[in-house]
């Protein structure tokens, strides 16, 4: 695994002409959210169904940073309708609301187990991308087995913007366009190394 700089360089290097992509992604889908949310704000039932509708369109924002560090090209809104497309909709809203419910649960617990198993399954989404055979548990239990012993990584790795996340906040959160993708294609990047790592462990292994 590479150091925290180390990835933080390869993404400001993959992101070196999709910076406006990017953020324009992130944009086009805090609008409809905040456009949604407003029709009726005082419905809590109606805010849930909203959050739980735009699910699949998170999950396009999410694994369009993955697609970028392989070099494929798209437009920012066929990264947005991705999650709706056909064979990802209930894949991806079946198994993003499991997480959500899994995490829930933990943090009713204590925060600290919530917090943990939050980073196991933060792999989920790319799983979801790369392995279209598997959904539901199936796909979490992967993410587990890609985090076992990089949780703390992985963490420190996301700690290692704070500096990043203060400049944004400074710009009225302007910055956060930019440094939501920043921070996710380094996500990308780690994503793509723990596969090699566990591929590497699986072929020791057998």
């Amino acid at each position: 695994m590479k150091t925290n700089k180390e990835y933080r360089d390869m993404a400001y290097e993959a992101m070196s002409g999709n910076w406006g992509v990017c953020a324009a992604a992130d944009f086009i889908y805090v609008v409809i959210a905040v456009a949604l949310s407003s029709i009726n704000p005082e419905d809590g039932v109606f805010q849930l169904l909203i959050l739980i509708a735009l699910m699949p369109r998170a999950w396009g924002v999410e694994v369009m940073f993955l697609d970028i560090i392989r070099e494929k090209k798209y437009s920012p809104f066929e990264w947005l309708i991705e999650g709706y497309r056909n064979g990802n909709l209930w894949r991806v809203l079946g198994t993003t609301l499991l997480q959500s419910l899994y995490i829930y649960l933990w943090t009713l617990c204590l925060i600290i187990p919530g917090i943990i198993k939050n980073y196991s399954y933060i792999m989920t989404p790319f799983v979801l991308l790369d392995q279209p055979e598997l959904k539901f548990d199936a796909a979490i239990e992967r993410s587990m087995q890609l985090m076992k012993g990089y949780k703390w990584k992985f963490f420190c790795l996301q700690l290692s913007f704070i500096g990043w996340v203060l400049l944004s906040m400074l710009t009225l959160g302007i910055g956060f366009l930019f440094l939501i993708p920043y921070m996710q294609t380094a996500a990308a990047f780690f994503y793509e190394d723990l596969k090699a790592e566990h591929a590497e462990k699986t072929a020791i292994e057998a």
